[in-house]
């Protein structure tokens, strides 16, 4: 006589259980048609747990025949919040520069008295925060000047640090004029990987065709099938004609054949990719200039605007950048983007106190009405958090 089969409980946790009696059988019923599975009604914007949980119980009851419990309750979608002004979209997306930068300086001026040791923590505060030395010295110069050996408080500290902001960036912040002599005018968009260059394209292109302008795009960067897709969408949804090859194509050569259907449909813009490029790869910057030059065969006169992005997060990298690729490239203004995702803001004044180039356009996040004209005033009082 063999040995009774272990039970699958002990099988599983290896100890005895009290053994279960027998349940006496159920003649079973007619059979009828399982439960439908309740439609899982039009779900929130984000699934919470309980809602998973509660479709989950519906959905196994229907089909053991039990009758299933109530879904739990749906919450109603939030209503959308009111749209926010530009000012409140930038104080917002540089909150987080400023509540660093800020931080620090209420930290050096709780409760004491402007002295060389306070001017001296003050002035490392803020070159930490990427505005530079130059700016930095400016600010403690002007807090020594007025302030030294009475009561500062961390309001007063910003009120300067706003000024002189506001003072470096007044004279670069300029907004790119497309001429109408010029048609079509030709911009040009370069930049290291993942600086923003496509995105940046599409919310151009949005911006000129909501101004009635007929604009096309080229999917220069021909390295990568999504950029040459992602443009496509762009286009898509903007109306502007998109040139594009396979990938793996010329990329001076989509240029030259961009430029030439430009003009022959009479276009008032045409906007290029380029594919992102590492500053110290010296065969790649070399490929860029064959663009441009290529270009200058069709238009002497283009590009008309050479925008180089740059992304706020590689903070003091950005000055390499903006040095090799204005010396390879001719770049004429920049474009400042993903401001909301770093503390590093403050970058751009060090940009502007060396550099001096036009700062067309600043990002501070990924929808279309978050890349705006850069405005000094606007961005000076934002990044020293007042309002």
């Amino acid at each position: 006589m063999t040995d009774k089969k272990p039970s699958f409980f002990k099988r599983l946790f290896g100890g005895d259980v009290a053994p279960t009696p027998p349940v006496p059988p159920v003649v079973p019923a007619a059979p009828e048609a399982p439960a439908p599975v309740p439609p899982v009604p039009p779900g929130p914007p984000e699934a919470t747990p309980a809602y998973i949980e509660a479709v989950e119980e519906a959905t196994h009851a229907a089909q053991v025949g039990a009758p299933p419990a109530a879904p739990a309750a749906v919450p109603a979608p939030a209503e959308p919040a009111e749209p926010k002004g530009w000012f409140a979209r930038l104080a917002s997306g540089l909150k987080r520069s400023s509540d660093q930068l800020t931080g620090s300086i209420t930290a050096v001026f709780t409760k004491r008295k402007l002295d060389a040791a306070t001017l001296e923590e003050l002035e490392d505060v803020l070159i930490q925060a990427d505005l530079g030395i130059e700016t930095a010295t400016a600010i403690t110069d002007t807090l020594r000047r007025d302030r030294f050996d009475r009561d500062v408080s961390g309001e007063d500290v910003r009120a300067v640090l706003a000024a002189e902001v506001e003072k470096v960036l007044g004279p670069v912040a300029q907004p790119l004029e497309i001429s109408g002599t010029q048609k079509p005018f030709i911009i040009l968009m370069i930049g290291v990987n993942g600086s923003g260059k496509t995105t940046t394209i599409g919310k151009l292109a949005q911006k000129y065709a909501a101004e009635g302008k007929s604009v096309m795009l080229a999917a220069g960067d021909t390295f990568r099938a999504a950029a040459i897709e992602q443009l496509q969408i762009w286009g898509d949804r903007t109306g502007a004609t998109v040139v594009s090859r396979p990938a793996g194509a010329d990329a001076s050569g989509l240029a030259f054949d961009a430029v030439t259907q430009a003009r022959a449909e009479g276009r008032d813009v045409l906007i290029i990719d380029t594919a992102g490029r590492l500053q110290n790869r010296d065969e790649l910057m070399n490929e860029l200039e064959k663009i441009i030059r290529v270009i200058k065969k069709v238009d002497p006169t283009a590009p008309h605007a050479t925008l180089l992005t740059l992304d706020a997060t590689t903070g003091q990298n950005a000055l390499k950048q903006v040095e090799i690729f204005g010396k390879r490239a001719g770049v004429t203004g920049l474009v400042m983007t993903k401001l909301d995702g770093t503390a590093r803001g403050g970058i751009l004044v060090a940009i502007a106190r060396q550099f001096g180039l036009p700062v067309h356009f600043i990002g501070v996040g990924e929808g279309v009405g978050d890349l705006e004209a850069f405005t000094a005033a606007d961005f000076a009082q934002a990044i020293a958090g007042r309002d």
